[in-house]
C-alpha cells in the first residue's frame, strides 16, 4: 500500500493518539469544572485502547505515510507506564518523531524515563508565569513553579526543544505574553501562542475572546525584534519567527485568523479507539470494534485507514461560520488538541 491522499489532496504524516479522557486540570478553554465536575464518569478502563493496540494502528498506518505520533489526552501522564507505549513505538522504524503533550504537572517525575524510553521532544501547556493567573486558569490551584520544574527536567533529559503552549484569551492572560516569551528565550524553548479555539461545545467560545495571532506579533515585536522562519515541514501549525538576535524561537498557531487546513496532515485517535480526521469533527470512526470484535490485522486496518482517509474533506477552519459553530464537535479533552 502506498501513501494516501484525501479528497483536498492531503496526505496522512501525523497521528495524534490520545491515552486518556481524564485530566487534573479543569482549565477553562478545555475541560470547564461546569462540564466536568469532580463526580465526572470519565471512561473505564476497559474502554481505552490497550498500549499494543495503539501499537497496531500505528503499524497499519506506517505504510499510509504515517511517520510522526504525538501522545496527548486528557493528561496523558496520568496513564500508568505510558514509557512502556514510547518503547513500543520506538521499535517501528519508519517513525521519525515521538513527542508528548503534557499539563507538565507530572513532568519532572517523568521527563527521564520517557526520554530513556525513546520519547524525543515535549510540549507543555503554559498559560502564565503569575502563579495567581496560572492557578486561576487550572483552576485547581495547581501551582506554576511545579510546571516549571517539569519543563526543567525535560530540557536536562534532552528531550529539546521543548515547546510551551500559551493559548491566550483576552482578558484573562493576554497582557502576560511578553514576559512568557523573555522568561525562555536563553533557553532550548520556543513559545508558541495560540489563539482560543472554538474546540467541543462546553467552553463558552467567543469570538472576542480571541486575541488574534497578528496582535500578539506586534506585542513581542516591540520588545524584541523578530525575523520570520520559513515551515520546518509541510503541513505545520505554527508561523515561526526568531529573535533577530539569534536568542530563540516563537510561534504563533493562529487557527482562528489564519487557518491551516489546506495543508491538515494530521489525524486523531481516541483514547477508546474512534479515529477523528479533524479537531472539530462531529463523529469517529471506530477502530477498537475492529480491533476486538472482528480480530483486524494489521492489513485490514490499513485498509479501514487508508478508506477514512480518502474520504475526508474537512476544513472546519477554513469554513467558520455560523452554520458551523453550533455542530456538535467532540470535545479537545476526548482527542487532544
Amino acid at each position: 500500500m502506498t501513501t494516501v491522499i484525501d479528497t483536498l489532496g492531503r496526505p496522512l504524516r501525523d497521528l495524534r493518539v490520545s491515552v486518556t479522557d481524564r485530566c487534573n486540570f479543569r482549565c477553562a478553554y478545555c475541560m470547564p469544572k461546569e462540564a466536568f465536575p469532580k463526580d465526572f464518569a470519565f471512561m473505564a478502563r476497559e474502554r481505552l485502547l490497550r498500549f499494543g493496540e495503539i501499537t497496531s494502528i500505528v503499524k497499519a498506518a506506517v505504510p499510509l505515510g504515517l511517520r510522526k505520533v504525538r501522545l496527548t489526552g486528557g493528561e496523558p501522564l496520568l496513564r500508568k507506564e505510558l514509557e512502556w507505549l514510547v518503547k513500543g513505538l520506538r521499535e517501528i522504524p519508519e517513525i521519525e518523531d515521538i513527542a508528548l503533550t503534557t499539563n507538565g504537572s507530572s513532568l519532572a517525575k517523568k521527563a527521564k524515563v520517557l526520554a530513556e524510553a525513546g520519547l524525543n521532544r515535549v510540549t507543555v501547556s503554559l498559560d502564565s508565569l503569575d502563579d495567581a493567573t496560572f492557578r486561576a486558569m487550572n483552576d485547581v490551584e495547581f501551582p506554576v513553579a511545579r510546571v516549571l520544574e517539569g519543563i526543567d527536567a525535560a530540557v536536562a533529559a534532552g528531550l529539546t526543544p521543548v515547546k510551551i503552549n500559551m493559548v491566550v484569551k483576552r482578558g484573562v492572560n493576554d497582557t502576560h505574553v511578553v514576559e512568557l516569551a523573555r522568561r525562555f528565550r536563553d533557553q532550548p524553548v520556543i513559545v508558541r501562542f495560540i489563539e482560543f479555539m472554538d474546540v467541543g461545545t462546553k467552553n463558552g467560545w467567543r469570538l472576542e475572546d480571541v486575541v488574534p495571532a497578528a496582535e500578539v506579533l506586534q506585542r513581542l515585536a516591540a520588545e524584541f525584534p523578530l525575523e520570520p522562519l520559513p515551515p520546518k515541514h509541510a503541513g505545520e501549525t505554527a508561523l515561526r519567527y526568531r529573535h533577530a538576535d539569534g536568542r530563540g524561537e516563537v510561534g504563533f498557531i493562529a487557527s482562528v485568523t489564519k487557518p491551516f487546513c489546506g495543508a491538515c496532515n494530521r489525524a486523531r485517535l481516541s483514547a477508546d479507539g474512534q479515529l477523528y480526521t479533524c479537531l472539530f469533527a462531529t463523529a469517529g470512526h471506530d477502530l477498537r470494534r475492529l480491533l476486538r470484535e472482528e480480530d483486524a490485522d494489521e492489513a485490514r486496518l490499513g485498509e479501514a485507514l487508508a478508506a477514512i482517509w480518502r474520504g475526508r474533506d474537512d476544513r472546519y477552519s477554513e469554513l467558520r461560520s455560523d452554520d458551523t459553530k453550533d455542530l456538535p464537535k467532540v470535545e479537545m479533552s476526548y482527542i487532544g488538541g
